[in-house]
């Protein structure tokens, strides 16, 4: 009886060791209100239930923030974030129409037509029986400016001393003429070190041309199939003969001069568009 005894006391003692050690070898077993060991063990909806059996409802779960606060017929969430959000741009859209320079679209003089598809402009003219279009994107068009970064120390500049920002698209000309099925493509771009010129400086032309290839008339893609002339290594007797060619159609340093201006005022135009659209978005309007 005794030894039954002493052998009984001895697997209790070894089964309570057991139970002590065992958070410390079996995480997968530790108790729920062990948060050092599992944070999170629970289902995401079992934390953000209303009906939960426990009534536990963790303050991440429950924060205004990811509540709505405003009701609107929308169905969406509206949170105090979102409020601020579209406060923000109403005062953004406040000081953008404040500066902005043209309330109407500048006209390129030199007989071309403009025609508008969201962010793409098309410019067509008619010479001699020559049909000359080009066509850019102000997406994407404003260069950095490494200028405007304030280095340490140095006072901030006012709204007035800030450089104004410019657009300066790529943009492709199209020469087609009557009799042939297709036509001379030209990529050209605004060079950044041809933007300025110092004073009693000798002219030079403000933009480039980056390739040259026959295209399909009015084809909208460019075929890689098509021969394309790279002006990189091309000879400058030959690149100088190509620059004339577009400024006998009227694609000369004015032109291009008139197209930076056009085209940062319809950039500027979709950039308050685009913020009353995302205030709009923002506040469901």
């Amino acid at each position: 009886m005794l030894k039954s005894i002493v052998r009984a006391v001895g697997a209790a003692a070894r089964l309570s060791a057991a139970s002590r050690a065992l958070p410390l070898s079996c995480p997968t077993l530790c108790s729920p209100s062990s948060a050092t060991i599992r944070p999170f063990t629970r289902s995401l909806w079992m934390l953000n239930n209303n009906g939960a059996s426990s009534g536990y409802r963790p303050k991440l779960f429950s924060s205004k923030v990811l509540g709505p606060s405003v009701s609107c017929g929308c169905g969406g969430l509206h949170t105090d974030g979102d409020k601020a959000f579209g406060d923000f741009l109403s005062d953004e859209i406040k000081e953008e129409k404040k500066i902005q320079k043209n309330k109407s679209l500048p006209k390129m003089t030199g007989g071309w037509e403009m025609e508008m598809n969201g962010t793409e402009a098309k410019l067509t003219k008619h010479a001699s029986g020559d049909k000359i279009t080009v066509t850019f994107n102000v997406n994407n068009s404003i260069p950095p400016n490494f200028e405007e970064e304030v280095e340490q120390g140095q006072p901030q500049k006012s709204a007035e001393e800030e450089p104004e920002m410019v657009s300066t698209p790529n943009f492709v000309v199209e020469v087609t003429k009557q009799a042939p099925k297709h036509s001379l493509v030209f990529d050209c771009h605004f060079p950044e070190d041809e933007m300025g010129h110092a004073e009693g400086e000798e002219e030079s032309d403000i933009f480039a041309i980056r390739e040259v290839s026959f295209q399909p008339e009015g084809d909208s893609d460019w075929k890689e199939t098509s021969y394309t002339l790279n002006t990189d290594s091309l000879d400058w007797a030959l690149y100088d003969h190509l620059m004339d060619f577009l400024a006998d159609r009227g694609v000369d340093n004015t032109f291009a001069d008139e197209l930076m201006e056009l085209s940062t005022a319809i950039e500027h135009q979709e950039y308050i568009k685009f913020l009353e659209d995302l205030q709009g978005f923002v506040k469901c309007n």
